[in-house]
């Protein structure tokens, strides 16, 4: 895998309700985007579809726990 172009944490991206995908500008003028459903997979690597460019996302796999996955643990 390459070496991520930085590390960013999940509060410095905006996240578009509509979609559910978390954006980051790209120096090449796109943007970076990860999916609600890639960080509850435990992906924490987003790439630019224009450049190599990827990032590393810092963020709580805990708090992207599916509500039934939230609950069980919960009740444990």
């Amino acid at each position: 895998m390459d070496t991520p172009y930085d590390e960013i944490e999940i509060e410095d991206m905006t996240f578009d309700k509509e979609r559910q995908v978390y954006i980051y500008p790209c120096p090449c003028g796109d943007k970076f985007e990860i999916t609600i459903d890639q960080l509850r997979n435990g992906e924490d690597i987003a790439q630019c579809p224009s450049c190599s460019l990827i990032i590393k996302i810092i963020y709580d796999p805990k708090d992207y726990l599916k509500e039934e996955e939230s609950t069980e643990e919960t009740e444990n």
